[in-house]
């Protein structure tokens, strides 16, 4: 009998699991669901080798945990992932033998350098990714500030994704706050701000609004920047009418209305994946590079374009 494959984007209709983008541009491509394997280039996982931990819907999500075995052939082989939304797009990795997670979250991990010590705030917190890369790979001068709606979530992450020992190892670096991250505020300003936010498989409506941008521009200190994850095709929506490269293309121009010039996007993959916007003056590339913790990251330096010259592919 053929050996029954689980996709990971055709999983039960539920189960939309987008292949992260890898580093540094390798396309992002869904692990495909398949009874039978019929190419070397099929992404399909072996059924035994997916494993659901939880799944339950909250007040606003439908939340989905799950496993990919480490005997399995693909680059999320050995993770574990937080699901939200109907389509089940990726809203944390976690891997338990490594750091970096091969994916934009490695993108928001190269922020510290370019800015000032202090607060960080992380818009969409999830179950902790972002906080985890850059309170492990920095010192303690930055600090985490996590604005989560759901608190579900901010429990999923505790059970599963290590949160309650992050947050003990680092108890003087993370705060946690349940509530509307777009009303995000610290005491003198936060020194960046990292925006992630989405909502029913797509990028919120309030970031397509250029007086959003404007609110949480007031909201850094002298010479802060913002970085977002904009999206992109391969973000699939429970409204079919909110594209992905068209929601992303509409908060690119809201953000372009505030930020003029100094907007900056960088695409993973060759088109097909996650869209992260920096937005402030470029800095230095070579300094910038030499500043990293981890080689690693450095690969995403140079791939930074002016919006201005950003198109779709």
């Amino acid at each position: 009998m053929a050996k029954e494959l689980v996709s990971l984007q055709f999983l039960p209709p539920q189960f939309h699991i987008p292949r992260p983008p890898l580093r540094p541009k390798p396309p992002q491509n869904p692990i495909f669901t398949r009874s039978n394997k019929t190419s070397n280039n099929d992404d399909g996982v072996p059924s035994n080798e997916v494993k659901t931990i939880a799944k339950f819907k909250s007040r606003h999500n439908y939340i989905r945990v799950i496993e990919v075995s480490r005997r399995s052939n693909h680059p999320l082989a050995g993770s574990r992932l937080l699901l939200l939304d109907t389509p089940g797009n990726i809203h944390s990795i976690s891997f338990l033998l490594k750091t970096l997670t091969d994916s934009y979250f490695d993108v928001f991990a190269t922020l510290p350098p370019i800015i000032p010590p202090g607060p960080i705030g992380v818009l969409g917190f999830g179950a902790g990714s972002t906080a985890r890369l850059i309170l492990e790979l920095y010192p303690p001068e930055y600090t985490i500030h996590g604005w989560e709606i759901d608190p579900s979530v901010i429990d999923v992450g505790r059970e599963f994704f290590s949160l309650s020992k992050l947050e003990r190892d680092h108890k003087d670096r993370i705060f946690i706050n349940i509530g509307d991250a777009l009303n995000a505020s610290v005491r003198a300003g936060f020194s960046g701000i990292l925006v992630d936010l989405f909502s029913e498989g797509s990028v919120i409506k309030e970031l397509q609004d250029p007086n959003v941008w404007r609110e949480l521009k007031s909201r850094l200190r002298k010479r802060g920047r913002i970085m977002v994850n904009v999206g992109g095709r391969c973000v699939e929506a429970e409204d079919s009418e909110r594209d992905g490269d068209l929601v992303m293309v509409e908060t690119l121009k809201a953000m372009s209305q505030v930020f003029g010039e100094k907007l900056f996007v960088l695409t993973l993959g060759n088109g097909d994946d996650s869209s992260v916007a920096l937005a402030g003056d470029l800095p230095d590339l070579d300094a910038w590079k030499k500043s990293l913790p981890v080689r690693e990251l450095r690969s995403y330096v140079d791939m930074w374009k002016p919006f201005t010259e950003f198109r779709l592919s």
